[in-house]
């Protein structure tokens, strides 16, 4: 098998392959290292080679619904034993895995040859994936923009070809928005569906599900069957899904009532580009035979946005103290992690709480949409993937930010609630492209974007679907209806095809 043969074949086509003689687990490792090789300096997608790892694997037997496929898995939660998990951060870089995490070992147990790990932000904390100690990595359709955050090397990886599906997590977005980026599939499972342990029971209070960015449906589907279902100890526990879903998506969904908004629900301005793509994916869902009408949950975005923030600020907070607790200095940090852990510290018990409780009146509010309406539709971005470095504080501002922190009056000013207007405000800065993605995360509901439009420029941008809690299938049973209507496997940047 060539470059050319590997690049039309997804990974079920791939293992397929294996499994009939046609290929070996050896041969396809050899395209995506050279692959990889290739597309590198391009786009930054790996910041952490496995080869040894991989080549260990393949001293041994492969058994699994995806033997002999190559896979490349996040450096944040996905724990490797003998490892470090960096979080993309020089803080944590020292930090080695005990031991698999459970959803690693149910990848290598799937036959997945693991040879890498993928870039991301600092900590896993933004849409788009400018780690210092990494560096910048690239969208593979235009390197000059992002590729998106937090998976968004997995999602550079997939799109250059260098492997057709890669794990990634999701905690606000960050699954889906890479996938809006690069042209891919992205699903968010609900929460609870795939266990986080064992070296934590949750992440970020159950918004952060485990999963993969692929090239086609049946990819992921594939993957949630071998990845889904709870471990011993885990703090939630979803229902059993009572299907396969390999199986189960390729039925037909149905004639589907789906609510489309693509307003943002922070007020922030959507680019034309986003409104584009949402309308165009309501006119294909009507043609299909789908009831498609302007609809949204009644749901406070602002609140919603505010809510997030702290969570998230607080798990910063955590997550610097656990950095720090092992021997890290604060210097180790970012700039932007450092001030969001100091705002973290500043959050009281009950400020936090406050804001955790307000997680079952989104819920709630979602459900009753959900009563009406089996689907809703948004943009998965408000804007088209954004250029390196735009939006980020200017120099002036981080100097600033800087010695604020440093004097520890940034400290204060967070405990004596004077910064509450500058809360929303960052609320505001920091979710203005991505207004659209936190919903799902803090109702544990599953979410998928979907590759429908690329703009004028040539850049992807893909359309969002959330779906009732558990209802991973319809979401499924739909992609790969419109994966049939209006099919984006075979789109890839030139430069990828041209090899």
């Amino acid at each position: 098998m060539d470059f050319k043969d590997y690049v039309q074949r997804d990974a079920v086509a791939l293992a397929e392959c294996v499994a009939r003689g046609e290929t070996t687990a050896v041969e396809l490792l050899q395209i995506a290292l050279r692959q990889s090789e290739r597309a590198q300096p391009k786009t930054n997608a790996i910041c952490l080679m496995m080869e040894s790892q991989a080549r260990a694997q393949l001293a041994k037997p492969l058994k699994g619904p995806f033997t002999g496929v190559p896979f490349l898995i996040k450096d944040a939660a996905q724990d490797y034993a003998g490892l470090p998990t960096s979080y993309g951060s020089k803080a944590l870089s020292a930090i080695v895995a005990a031991d698999h995490a459970h959803v690693v070992k149910r990848h290598l147990a799937a036959g997945l040859v693991i040879f890498g790990k993928t870039n991301l932000p600092e900590l896993a904390l933004k849409g788009v994936s400018d780690s210092q100690t990494f560096g910048r990595a690239c969208n593979p359709w235009n390197v000059d923009h992002t590729p998106g955050g937090s998976s968004g090397g997995a999602a550079a990886a997939v799109a250059s070809g260098v492997v057709p599906m890669a794990a990634g997590n999701d905690g606000g977005g960050s699954i889906r928005i890479p996938a809006a980026c690069c042209g891919l599939f992205g699903l968010k499972p609900s929460r609870g569906l795939i266990s986080s342990g064992p070296a934590f029971g949750e992440y970020w209070y159950g918004a952060s599900s485990e999963g993969v960015i692929s090239r086609s449906v049946r990819d992921t589907a594939a993957a949630l069957d071998v990845i889904a279902g709870a471990e011993p100890g885990d703090p939630f526990l979803a229902a059993e899904p009572g299907v396969v879903f390999a199986q189960a998506m390729m039925r037909e969904p149905g004639r589907l009532r789906i609510g489309f908004t693509a307003v943002s629900p922070i007020g922030t301005e959507v680019h034309a580009e986003a409104k584009a793509a949402v309308e165009h994916a309501a006119t294909l869902l009507g043609s299909l035979g789908h009831e498609v009408e302007q609809a949204s949950p009644e749901i406070d975005g602002a609140e919603l946005a505010k809510s997030f923030l702290h969570i998230y600020f607080g798990q910063v907070a955590a997550l610097v103290s656990y950095g720090r607790e092992r021997g890290a200095k604060r210097e180790d940090f970012e700039l932007l992690t450092r001030v969001l852990a100091t705002l973290g510290g500043a959050i009281s018990a009950g400020a936090l709480t406050t804001q955790l409780l307000k997680w079952n009146a989104f819920a709630r509010a979602l459900a009753r949409f959900h009563a009406r309406y089996d689907l809703l539709l948004t943009p998965t971005l408000a804007h088209p993937p954004i250029r390196h470095g735009q939006g980020d504080p200017s120099a002036a501002e981080q100097t600033l930010l800087d010695m604020l922190d440093r004097i520890g009056l940034l400290g204060l000013l967070g405990r004596t609630g004077l910064l509450d207007g500058t809360i929303d405000n960052i609320a505001r800065d920091s979710l203005q492209y991505v207004p659209f993605t936190q919903l799902a995360n803090l109702t544990g509901t599953p979410a998928m974007s979907v590759p429908l439009h690329w703009t004028q420029d040539g850049l992807p941008l893909g359309v969002q679907f959330i779906a009732r809690l558990g209802d991973e299938t319809r979401l499924l049973q739909l992609a790969h209806q419109l994966e049939q209507a209006q099919p984006w496997f075979e789109k890839l940047p030139a430069w990828v095809t041209s090899a």
